[in-house]
C-alpha cells in the first residue's frame, strides 16, 4: 500500500547517511541490513549451528548498470555486516568488502555464513525470472542451507534511501525502519491543493500542520526539532569539509575537487562578474563530499544532496535566520518532497534527474519562500517553478559515478531555487500551472523517457 504524502515526514525525506547515492548506496545498505535482521531474528533460530550457510545477492536493472560506480557492492557488504548508513563510521562501512575478500564469512548470531563478493554478488539485467522488474532498482537476497534455498527476499530501492519489499502476495509494501502508524491525522492531505486548503481552513502555518500530524504519529515537536538540528549540523559540516578538502575524487575519472579553490577565490570571482558564486560553491562542496563517500543528508536524494544546504547557507548569510526558521524551512521542504514521491518519483532510475535535482530545487524554493515570510500560495508557486524548469532532465552520469554532470547540476539547481523563490515572493502567488499538475507531467515525462537516460550509463553524457 502506497503511503499518503501526509504520512511522509521530514525525517523520512531528510536522512543522514553516506555517499555517493541514496538509491544505489544507502537503499541497498538498508536492504541488506534488513535481510540480515530477518535471518538473525527469524530464519536461523531453528537452524543447526553446523549447517553450511551461504548468502547470495542479485542486483538488477539500474543497480547492475551503475552499481559499481555508486559503491553498491560495498554498501551491500556493509549492510549484511549489520552496519548502518547513519550511525556507522564511514571508514568502517567501506572497509567491510575488502575484509570479506580476505575472509568471506559473516557471523550471524552463532551461525557462520559464507559470502564472497566476487562470487556471490551477481550483476544481472532488466528481467527477473523471465518477467519485468517491479522497479529499476531491484535486489534479491538469498540464503542457502546445504546448497538448498532456505530463504529469499526481494527488496526495491525506490529513491532517497526509501526501500520497499515484495510480500508473499507479490505486492510492493513499505519496508522502512520507521514504525508505521495508522491513526487518523488532524490535518490529512495527499495533494498540494489539499495541503493549501488545510493550511487556509485551519489558520495554521504550513510547518505547524506537519508538526501536528507528526505528533499524532508519535513524534513530539521537541524531538522533531532536535533531529532537524542534527540534520542542519550535518549539512553545515558537509559544506565546511567540502570547502577545505582538496584532491581527486575516487572512481577513475580523475575529477579534481574544486570547491576549496573556488571558495578561496570567491570574493575575487564575485567582483569580476558581479555575481556571488556562494550558492554554487556550497552545492559543489557538498556533492564532492558525497562523491567521495562521505557523510551527507538525502535532500531528497544523495545525488541532489548539495542543493538545499547551499540555499539554506546562502539565506542564513544574507538574512541571519534563526535556527527555528531554518528548521521550519526543512519541514515545508519535506512536504514538497513527499508530494513528489507520492505522485511522481524521486528516483533517477525511474524518472531521470528531474526526480532528483528537480525535486530538490522545488523543495528548496518552497522552503526559502517560507523562511522569508511568503504566503502558502507563493510557496506552492515557487515549488512549481522548481519542478517545471527541470522537466525532462536526464540521469546520465559518466561511468555511473555521481560526479559528472551531477555535481554541477546541484550548483545550477541551487541558483534556480533561489531565483524561483525570489520570483514568487515578488508576485502575488497566483499562477496558471499548479504544483499538482506539474507533478503529473513529471511522472508522465519520466515514463516516456528512454531507459538509457535513466541512470544506466548507456546514453547521453554517460557515453563521454
Amino acid at each position: 500500500m502506497k503511503l499518503q504524502a501526509d504520512r511522509i515526514g521530514p525525517l523520512d525525506m531528510f536522512k543522514i547517511g553516506v555517499g555517493p547515492s541514496s538509491s544505489h548506496t544507502v537503499g541497498p545498505m538498508v536492504a541488506a541490513r534488513q535481510f540480515r535482521s530477518l535471518l538473525t531474528d527469524k530464519i536461523l533460530t531453528n537452524v543447526p549451528l553446523d549447517a553450511a550457510l551461504r548468502i547470495e545477492v542479485e542486483l538488477y536493472g539500474s543497480l547492475a548498470a551503475t552499481g559499481v560506480g555508486h559503491g553498491t557492492d560495498g554498501a551491500v557488504c556493509a549492510g549484511l555486516a549489520g552496519l548502518h548508513p547513519r550511525f556507522s563510521d564511514t571508514a568502517d562501512i567501506w572497509n567491510v568488502m575488502p575484509s570479506l575478500q580476505k575472509e568471506p564469512v559473516f557471523t550471524l548470531n552463532s551461525h557462520a555464513a559464507t559470502f564472497q563478493p566476487d562470487k556471490h554478488l551477481h550483476w544481472l539485467g532488466w528481467t527477473m525470472d523471465g518477467g519485468p522488474l517491479p522497479h529499476p532498482n531491484t535486489m534479491r537476497f538469498r540464503l542457502f542451507q546445504n546448497d538448498v534455498l532456505a530463504c529469499e527476499q526481494i527488496i526495491l530501492s525506490v529513491g532517497g534511501g526509501f526501500i520497499e519489499r515484495i510480500d508473499e502476495h507479490g505486492e510492493r509494501v513499505a519496508a522502512s525502519d520507521a514504525v508505521e502508524h495508522d491513526e487518523p491525522l488532524p490535518y490529512p492531505f495527499n495533494t498540494a491543493a489539499e495541503f493549501l486548503a488545510v493550511c487556509q481552513s485551519s489558520g495554521k502555518q504550513p510547518w505547524e500542520v506537519v508538526i501536528a500530524n507528526q505528533e499524532t504519529m508519535g513524534l513530539p515537536e521537541a524531538e522533531l526539532r532536535k533531529q532537524l538540528d542534527a540534520i542542519l549540523d550535518t549539512m553545515e559540516d558537509c559544506i565546511e569539509r567540502g570547502v577545505r578538502t582538496e584532491g581527486i575524487l575516487p572512481g577513475g575519472l580523475e575529477v579534481k575537487r574544486r570547491a576549496k579553490s573556488l571558495y578561496t577565490k570567491r570574493s575575487e570571482l564575485g567582483s569580476q562578474n558581479g555575481h556571488d558564486l556562494g550558492p554554487s560553491i556550497y552545492a559543489i562542496a557538498v556533492n564532492e563530499e558525497n562523491a567521495a563517500g562521505g557523510r551527507v543528508v538525502t535532500a531528497p536524494t544523495n545525488g541532489s544532496s548539495g542543493l538545499i544546504p547551499a540555499v539554506w547557507r546562502t539565506l542564513q548569510e544574507h538574512y541571519n535566520l534563526s535556527r527555528e526558521t531554518l528548521q521550519n524551512g526543512l519541514i515545508v521542504a519535506s512536504v514538497i518532497g513527499a508530494l513528489v514521491k507520492t505522485h511522481a518519483s524521486i528516483s533517477g532510475a525511474e524518472v531521470g534527474c528531474q526526480g532528483e535535482v528537480g525535486t530538490s530545487c522545488a523543495m528548496a524554493a518552497a522552503g526559502a519562500v517560507t523562511m522569508l515570510g511568503g504566503t502558502i500560495q507563493q510557496m506552492e508557486q515557487a515549488a512549481e517553478i522548481g519542478i517545471e524548469h527541470h522537466l525532462g532532465m536526464t540521469c546520465d552520469p559518466i561511468k555511473g559515478l555521481v560526479q559528472i554532470p551531477c555535481i554541477e547540476r546541484n550548483a545550477m539547481g541551487a541558483v534556480k531555487a533561489l531565483n524561483a523563490a525570489m520570483l514568487s515572493l515578488a508576485s502575488d502567488g497566483h499562477h496558471l500551472i499548479s504544483l499538482d499538475r506539474v507533478l503529473q507531467v513529471m511522472k508522465e515525462t519520466g515514463l516516456d523517457m528512454n531507459q538509457k537516460y535513466k541512470e544506466t550509463a548507456t546514453g547521453g553524457l554517460a557515453l563521454g
